[in-house]
């Protein structure tokens, strides 16, 4: 965060750099993924995906809490109104005053928090540590966003939109399985066809709009 606000660098390349960076350390941890970590039976740690409250799991729980904050944070607060007003035209939320900088830093370390939560629930559900477990799921994220009505762009987005952009492309996905005669392979595929197809018809809305 702080490299792409302070150096104005790209954040897509930045942030490729980091996946990629990161990726290379684990398989150098870990043998180039030949060890793999087991959590203990018994430990504390596996109830943290794996333990309910009052029948639901924990991870429910924290999406129901994480998209309820989320949503109030980006609707409620100006914290919020300034994503949107930074996300969608950033030379122009300086000239309003909007403390740009700040915002993206705070912006990218909670989108850090998230995912390094996401690899936490990982390994407490799986019970592992595995160099493969989550994979390709950036694709998926990005597909889920996109498909929820957020615009690559900036500017426009909402968090119930993007819940619902997660529940389409599940669906999709387990639609997939049901067929017999697709394997799993095919999910990738999907999901990079829905990128390309929504992400096309965005830009054709946008310049309609422009005219």
């Amino acid at each position: 965060g702080i490299i792409i606000a302070r150096g104005a660098l790209p954040p897509f390349i930045v942030t490729l750099a980091g996946l990629l960076l990161a990726r290379g350390l684990l398989l150098a941890l870990t043998v180039e993924g030949a060890t793999t970590y087991k959590v203990p039976a018994g430990s504390a740690f596996r109830e943290v995906a794996q333990g309910r409250l009052l029948g639901v799991a924990f991870p429910v729980w924290f999406v129901i809490i994480l998209f309820l904050v989320g949503g109030l944070i980006l609707r409620r607060t100006s914290f919020g109104a300034s994503v949107l007003a930074i996300g969608g035209q950033e030379d122009a939320a300086a000239l309003m005053g909007l403390r740009v900088t700040r915002t993206k830093i705070i912006t990218y370390v909670a989108s850090g928090f998230l995912a390094a939560l996401s690899g936490v629930l990982i390994a407490s559900y799986t019970s592992s540590g595995v160099t493969i477990l989550g994979v390709g799921t950036e694709l998926d994220a990005i597909s889920a966003v996109v498909l929820g009505g957020t615009l690559l762009t900036g500017g426009a987005g909402t968090v119930l939109g993007t819940l619902v952009g997660v529940l389409l492309l599940q669906v999709i996905k387990n639609v997939i399985n049901q067929i017999g005669s697709l394997d799993s392979d095919w999910q990738a595929v999907v999901s990079g066809t829905i990128l390309l197809v929504v992400v096309t018809v965005q830009q054709y809305l946008a310049r309609i709009e422009r005219r």
